[in-house]
């Protein structure tokens, strides 16, 4: 197994833009974790602010400004209500999805994806032989790790500043005899691709290549099917993949992707509407959602 070590420029300095970035999702995510705990009894916008160390002002703009959400409609985005209403016809959204032909290269979700996948021999050998360039960059939601092969994104993982070596041994440990070269320019762009929306354009689509086991595959693939703004339950996954008593089977798979976001793991949930767990955290999985919500404009 190859070990090594995080360069000073693999965590290069922000720039005042990247800074702010990290200074809003701090914030965002201080907000999310007391709405959590309170949300039955709807608090004021005076008391969420206190909790992420702003003013209510602050915190409007703020949210406003990451989400295109009042702060009263990213708490509606978090309630269990709002999930049950995101798995409405779970089952026929992956159908549809399916019937539109969005099973192959083409127009997978929003973010306009195509994709490959490594072949089980090349899963195999633990990623011998491949390269993975990585760097880590400020991002909606926290630091994302942005890990590439000549053949497409190949890892995005997330983590809060001072966590990226752990973040980083995490993703290494998924193919540890593969090499891994420091490139914070080279990545950066990928970065800015993957979470920038004005650069989501079908003549433009994102490659992504999936390394893991077939049937890992097949599920994250039909994860690419699910539209923002909407989720499905495990068991409708794996109904898909004609396995119907595989659900814990297909929810070990979903927890193992290894490109978070862009394959959107987050859109996974329990049949209830409970957010369930999430591997890079699941206030960052209730980020992901209120960001999205924004996003199709639920307020």
């Amino acid at each position: 197994m190859m070990t090594l070590a995080i360069h000073d420029s693999a965590l290069a300095k922000p720039g005042p833009q990247q800074s702010a970035a990290l200074r809003d999702y701090d914030s965002v995510r201080r907000a999310i974790a007391y709405i959590s705990e309170h949300w039955r009894r709807q608090p004021a916008i005076e008391d969420m602010a206190d909790a992420a160390s702003v003013t209510p002002d602050e915190l409007h703009h703020l949210f406003r400004r990451w989400a295109g959400l009042t702060p009263k409609a990213f708490m509606q985005a978090l309630t269990l209500d709002h999930a049950k209403g995101l798995l409405k016809d779970s089952a026929s959204v992956l159908d549809a999805a399916l019937d539109s032909g969005l099973s192959g290269p083409g127009r997978l979700h929003d973010l306009f994806v195509t994709h490959e996948a490594m072949s089980p021999g090349e899963w195999k050998t633990g990623g011998a032989g491949t390269t993975l360039r990585y760097g880590f960059h400020p991002c909606p939601f926290g630091l994302a790790l942005v890990m590439a092969t000549p053949r497409g994104l190949a890892g995005l993982a997330f983590a809060d500043p001072g966590e990226e070596a752990s973040a980083l041994a995490d993703m290494k440990s998924r193919w540890p005899r593969a090499t891994y070269v420091e490139d914070v320019p080279g990545t950066s762009a990928l970065a800015q691709r993957i979470f920038d929306k004005g650069l989501w354009r079908p003549d433009q689509p994102l490659r992504v290549v999936l390394i893991g086991t077939d049937f890992e595959v097949r599920v994250w693939e039909t994860l690419l099917k699910i539209p923002m703004g909407r989720a499905v339950c495990y068991s409708d996954i794996a109904t898909r993949l004609e396995s119907p008593k595989a659900s814990r089977a297909v929810g070990a798979a979903v927890g193992k992707n290894p490109i978070s976001f862009v394959v959107p793991c987050h859109r996974a949930l329990g049949k209830s509407g409970a957010l369930t767990g999430y591997h890079w955290g699941l206030t960052r999985k209730q980020a992901m959602l209120g960001w999205e919500a924004g996003q199709v404009g639920i307020g």
